[in-house]
C-alpha cells in the first residue's frame, strides 16, 4: 500500500488513479488477450507436448469443444476456459478472423522454434522478439486497416513497435525470468551477455556487479534502435483511440528504459517504474505533442545516466541524440508537460 508520506510526494500522481478501470464485460473478451503468450511461458509444460500445441494452435480457435488441460494456477484457469476463446473468435466478420488465424499461426510455428532453439545471437533475438511482439503489432495494424480505421502501414514499422515493447519487457524481467521454476526463462542473446559473464543467470551476484550493468546497459542501446520507427508509426495514427492503446505503452516503455539503464537493481529485487507515473502516462498521453514530450525526457534522463567509461556509451549516447532530434524537429516540445520537475542523474523521484 501507498504510504501517507509517498501520498504527498507524489501528490499529482494519484488523480489519475481515481478514474475507473475499463475491463471487457463479457469473460471471453477476457480470456482472449494471450493465450499462446501462457502456452509458451508455461515451464511446468513438457515439450513434446507443447510445441505441437503451438504449432495448431490457430485451429483451435474454429472449435468451441476444444479443451486443452495442461499447466497450473493462471495458466490451467486460462487454458480451462479455452471455449471462451472460440466464442469470441466466432462471432468476428470473417477478414477479421483470417486475419487473426494467420497472426496466430505464425506466432505458434516462431515460438515453437524457439522452445527447442536458445538464444544464441542477436538476430535469433531479433526474430524471437518479432514471433512473439512483432507479429502481434502486425496483425493488429492489418485489423485497423480492414476496419478502415487506418492506413496499412508497412510491416517494418509494426515489427518496430512490436520489438521495441518486447525487448523492454525481456530487459526489466531479467529477475522474473531467470528465476522461474522448473526452468529458467533465458531470452538474453547470449551474443551479447557472453562478453560479460559465463552464464546468463552469473549476472544476478553480486560480484559481477559491473559487468552485469555492463551488459545491461548493451541491452537498452540495443532496444534504442527501434524507437524512430515506433515515432514515425505513432505520427501517422489517425483514430485517437487507437493511438492512445499504441502510444501508452511506447512511452511506459520509453521510461522503463531510462529506468533500468545504469541500474543494479535490476538484478537484485527488479525494477518497475511507480504505479502513480504510469497513471501520469495513460491520463497524459493524447496526442503525438504528448509522446514527444515524454520521449525527449526520458531520454534524457536516459542520457544523464550514461558513464562515459561504459564500452557502449558513444552508441548510447548517438541513439539518444537521434531519438531527441527526432522530438525536437516535431516543433512540439514547447507544450510538453514535464513528468519531473528537472532532469538530472538523481532521477529517482520519476519512478
Amino acid at each position: 500500500m501507498w504510504s501517507l508520506k509517498a501520498v504527498l510526494k507524489h501528490h499529482n500522481a494519484f488523480n489519475p488513479l481515481s478514474k475507473p478501470k475499463m475491463f471487457p464485460g463479457k469473460p471471453h473478451w477476457g480470456f482472449s488477450y494471450s493465450t499462446v503468450h501462457h502456452t509458451r511461458d508455461d515451464t511446468s509444460i513438457a515439450t513434446e507436448i507443447k510445441v505441437p500445441i503451438l504449432k495448431a494452435f490457430h485451429r483451435h480457435s474454429y472449435d468451441r469443444d476444444r479443451h486443452i488441460s495442461c499447466g497450473t494456477k493462471e495458466y490451467k484457469v486460462l487454458m480451462d476456459n479455452f471455449h471462451h476463446v472460440s466464442n469470441a473468435f466466432l462471432k468476428l466478420n470473417k477478414r477479421y478472423q483470417e486475419v487473426l488465424e494467420n497472426t496466430i499461426k505464425n506466432m505458434g510455428a516462431g515460438m515453437a522454434k524457439f522452445i527447442c532453439k536458445e538464444i544464441e545471437t542477436v538476430d535469433d533475438y531479433e526474430e524471437y522478439c518479432h514471433h512473439v511482439a512483432g507479429l502481434i503489432v502486425m496483425g493488429l495494424s492489418r485489423l485497423f486497416h480492414a476496419s478502415e480505421a487506418e492506413i496499412l502501414f508497412p510491416d517494418s514499422l509494426s515489427n518496430s513497435v512490436g520489438l521495441f515493447l518486447q525487448k523492454t519487457n525481456i530487459i526489466i524481467d531479467y529477475l522474473e525470468d531467470i528465476n522461474e521454476i522448473p526452468k529458467s526463462r533465458m531470452f538474453w542473446p547470449r551474443e551479447i551477455w557472453i562478453k560479460y559473464v559465463n552464464n546468463l543467470e552469473d549476472l544476478k551476484y553480486e560480484q559481477n556487479s559491473e559487468k552485469a550493468v555492463q551488459c545491461l546497459n548493451e541491452m537498452v542501446t540495443n532496444a534504442l534502435i527501434h524507437i524512430d520507427d515506433c515515432l514515425n508509426y505513432m505520427s501517422q495514427l489517425r483514430d485517437p483511440a487507437i493511438f492512445r492503446f499504441f502510444a501508452i505503452p511506447q512511452v511506459i516503455a520509453i521510461a522503463d528504459l531510462a529506468l533500468c539503464y545504469n541500474n543494479i537493481e535490476v538484478f537484485r529485487d527488479g525494477v518497475k517504474t511507480r504505479l502513480g507515473l504510469r497513471a501520469q502516462v495513460i491520463d497524459r498521453t493524447k496526442t503525438m505533442a504528448d509522446v514527444y514530450g515524454a520521449f525527449y525526457e526520458f531520454s534524457s534522463i536516459l542520457k544523464s545516466k550514461v558513464d562515459i567509461n561504459d564500452p557502449n556509451a558513444e552508441k548510447t549516447i548517438s541513439r539518444i541524440e537521434a531519438v531527441q532530434k527526432a522530438c525536437r524537429d516535431s516543433g512540439t516540445l514547447h507544450n510538453r508537460k514535464s513528468y519531473v520537475d528537472e532532469i538530472k542523474p538523481t532521477y529517482n523521484r520519476a519512478f
